[in-house]
């Protein structure tokens, strides 16, 4: 038996997260090297994303006063 080196394109896998001005390159959740990003980075994001302070931000909306209930109970506890 034999065996050959070969090269298997994974680009598709290959997944980027931020982190301290770095985009850490990962596939099937091992870390495989960084990407150094300039300071002046430009993002093209969804109108609901943001960036701030070198990390990124989704704007959601979130229930302020999460046990509130929409009608008033009598004392009992009854609705």
């Amino acid at each position: 038996m034999t065996l050959k080196q070969q090269k298997v394109d994974v680009t598709d896998r290959v997944v980027g997260k931020m982190k301290n001005g770095e985009m850490e390159l990962f596939l099937d959740n091992t870390s495989i090297g960084k990407i150094q990003l300039p300071g002046d980075m430009t993002f093209q994001l969804d109108q609901q994303f943001e960036v701030a302070q070198r990390k990124i931000y989704q704007n959601v909306t979130v229930t302020e006063q999460p046990d509130a209930k929409y009608t008033d109970c009598d004392d009992g506890g009854w609705c």
